[in-house]
């Protein structure tokens, strides 16, 4: 699958982008390399085909940031770095990141965004080091209602609607509190008209979370990025990379892994991060994967909207678990659990794909 950036979709982008550059920070080249101590080595906190990210402290107002500096024979090129900086100008969230200001200078890109102290979610789930404590239930909860919440906020609430396209563990940064935040926005666009179904493009995501159909025929819908959500919830509740060429043959993606326990019900606790050593609850498991099978269904037109994954996880995350607890004999809190996901699941097979 391609990874190299998309053309811009609307010809206004750039115009608007134009317009919303004009209300973001500029920040000169010379103030970006001394927040960044000349873009040291030392000062790079993340890096991909884009270019390296840097942590940097902005000299005039003693904020720290987290500054992007595009590679100029890079994967994101202006196009992208324009719709990032009109995306983020207009889209405002507490499950978005702040783009803080930007530079343009001469061939500059840089894209500076507010400092998330505690790193990307695919961090914190297969990158542990020693010193750090694998995500307990509840925080795994927190990350994957605040993420669904930033995805529905970009399909319902955003106009036009924006397709994010780019969903990822390593998309979705966290502060202090494990609030998760959706970042890199060079490969969203704006979603369909009302009279259309789909956006034409050219495929363009991460193997292992991209949709079948639009990796298949580059009809990009709202859909799409429920796909990825999917995958994504997946990830959070069994530990597993999207992809992991380590793994035996046929079973690379974490769709095909997990797609033997996914079949059986019964087996849906197999499938479990062993990091959590059994310590979360085993009903609640099995619906957060009946959340993500409805996100994973081949026909894109059944799968549920944003809005309706949200409702059903914030529920789920409601039932807090505490391990110190007794085991629940409140079969009325079960049997309204299990009520809760199911009309989930049969309101998501009316839903139309966008």
């Amino acid at each position: 699958m391609s990874t190299e950036p998309a053309s811009v979709q609307d010809s206004s982008v750039s115009e608007d982008a134009d317009q919303s550059m004009s209300t973001a920070i500029t920040f000169s080249f010379r103030e970006l390399a001394t927040a960044t101590n000349n873009f040291r080595q030392e000062s790079i906190i993340g890096e991909g085909g884009f270019g390296a990210v840097y942590k940097g402290k902005i000299e005039s107002t003693g904020q720290i940031v987290a500054v992007k500096q595009l590679n100029q024979n890079g994967l994101q090129g202006d196009k992208e770095f324009l719709v990032e900086v009109l995306m983020l100008s207009l889209l405002h969230h507490p499950n978005l990141v702040n783009l803080v200001g930007y530079c343009a200078e001469g061939d500059q890109r840089i894209l500076v965004y507010e400092f998330l102290p505690l790193g990307s979610l695919e961090y914190h789930l297969h990158d542990l080091t020693p010193d750090m404590q694998p995500l307990d239930w509840n925080t795994r909860m927190k990350i994957a209602a605040g993420a669904a919440n930033g995805l529905s906020y970009l399909h319902h609430q955003a106009d036009p609607p924006v397709i994010y396209r780019d969903l990822k563990s390593s998309n979705i940064l966290m502060d202090e509190g494990f609030r998760p935040q959706l970042s890199d926005f060079g490969l969203a666009k704006f979603g369909p008209n009302e009279d259309k179904t789909h956006v034409s493009t050219r495929v363009m995501g991460t193997y292992g979370y991209c949709a079948p159909e639009y990796a298949a025929t580059g009809k990009l819908t709202l859909k799409s990025d429920v796909f990825s959500f999917g995958i994504v919830l997946l990830e959070i509740m069994t530990g597993r990379r999207a992809l992991d060429l380590t793994r035996e043959r046929g079973k690379h993606t974490l769709l095909n892994w997990a797609r033997p326990m996914l079949n059986d019900r019964k087996n849906f606790v197999q499938l479990a991060d062993p990091q959590l050593k059994g310590q979360f609850p085993k009903p609640v498991f099995s619906k957060v994967i009946d959340v993500a099978l409805t996100c994973l269904r081949e026909d894109a037109r059944s799968r549920p909207t944003m809005s309706e994954v949200v409702n059903a996880l914030d529920y789920l995350k409601s039932r807090q678990y505490d391990p110190h607890a007794a085991p629940s004999k409140d079969q009325g809190q079960r049997n309204k659990s299990t009520a809760n996901v199911s009309e989930f699941e049969d309101n998501s097979q009316g839903s139309s794909s966008r």
